[in-house]
């Protein structure tokens, strides 16, 4: 089994975001179950959404305290927040920002990438929501899933003029970590 945790604040995107990567998943002929957990229902709050996934059907229903994988839509909550606790040593954390961060514990052993995922967002989108940039990274730094899975999902979930802005945004968040990859 594997586990996601999403860190963002309301508003942001996680509940969708959760939702597309789990449908991603599901298209790929895996069982997800994706949540969200949330205290006070604000805009702005801090909150979690959660993925699960495996080749059999999911029955685990509780949060998810030691992921896989963690997707970041907010840096600010590393500072009030201990993102990486319980993440594997082998895991992979994505941080929505314009620059690697510097991270004040020396012990992290997990691949962290960094990606403007607003920026991508508000030059293909036209709004600083870069959920779907995120998953296209996500896509990229995991290949976990295949890129025109996680395509498939957007376009299951969006529709309109939407559909194309927020396929571009998964292709440029992709784009975005396979062409830093590749200067490493």
């Amino acid at each position: 089994m594997k586990e996601i945790k999403i860190y963002a604040r309301a508003g942001q995107g996680a509940i969708t975001t959760a939702s597309i990567l789990g449908f991603a998943y599901f298209i790929e002929g895996k069982y997800p179950y994706a949540f969200p957990h949330f205290g006070a229902a604000r805009m702005g709050a801090p909150m979690n959404a959660f993925v699960r996934v495996d080749d059999k059907p999911v029955r685990l229903r509780c949060q998810i305290y030691e992921p896989d994988y963690i997707l970041i839509m907010d840096a600010t909550l590393m500072r009030g927040f201990n993102c990486f606790k319980g993440i594997h040593d082998k895991g992979i954390a994505i941080i929505n920002g314009k620059e690697d961060f510097k991270l004040s514990d020396n012990k992290i052993k997990q691949q962290i990438y960094a990606v403007p995922a607003n920026d991508i967002a508000i030059s293909t989108i036209g709004r600083p929501l870069g959920n779907t940039a995120m998953l296209g990274a996500f896509v990229a730094a995991t290949g976990e899933i295949k890129l025109e899975s996680l395509i498939g999902a957007v376009k299951h979930r969006f529709f309109g003029k939407s559909v194309e802005q927020n396929i571009l945004a998964v292709t440029k968040g992709y784009e975005y970590i396979k062409k830093s990859s590749l200067s490493l």
